[in-house]
């Protein structure tokens, strides 16, 4: 007689999907990796890592932000890196991701701990607003989520009051 073997929740199983896009991530500070769903389809997949055909901050050796002791979450114009949202989004149609769900995984790469409270920066923040995507899954470990409705973010506008960091 077969044994039932439960079967992972969906949720998890596309935090699990972004989880393993982040490992092609190449930012010496943290994996991220995002998964865009919609009708449980996966529409497309990001994961943080220099634009094509420049160097990353892995084949350089060094992170500038780090050299430069730029706290988590500011000054993101420094960095080298294409955020996983922003690439998720970059490689799906607006028309695909209007109505979906993109799942987040942040990895602390000397730790390998999930990244505490991840979430996104205020320039993805506004990309997943203009994306069409409703709604953002983020792991705090590996069976806890949060939920954020991307809605929320055109009411709470950090940006009119200068909130840094995520």
């Amino acid at each position: 007689m077969l044994e039932k073997k439960e079967r992972r929740d969906k949720i998890n199983y596309y935090l699990d999907l972004a989880e393993v896009v982040s490992q092609r991530s190449t930012c010496l500070r943290r994996r991220f990796g995002a998964v865009i769903v919609k009708n449980d389809v996966v529409i497309s997949t990001g994961y943080s890592g220099a634009p094509r055909g420049r160097q990353n901050c892995t084949d350089l050796g060094h992170c500038i932000r780090e050299k430069m002791n730029i706290p988590r979450g500011e000054r993101y114009e420094l960095c080298r890196s294409v955020h996983a949202e922003a690439n998720a989004i970059i490689c799906a149609s607006r028309a695909d991701m209007i109505g979906s769900t993109m799942f987040l995984v942040g990895i602390e790469v000397g730790s390998g701990n999930y990244v505490e409270s991840a979430n996104s920066c205020s320039m993805c923040k506004r990309m997943l607003i203009n994306s069409g995507i409703d709604n953002l899954y983020v792991r705090d470990s590996k069976n806890e989520y949060r939920l954020i409705g991307i809605s929320d973010w055109v009411e709470d506008d950090e940006s009119i009051v200068g909130t840094m960091g995520y």
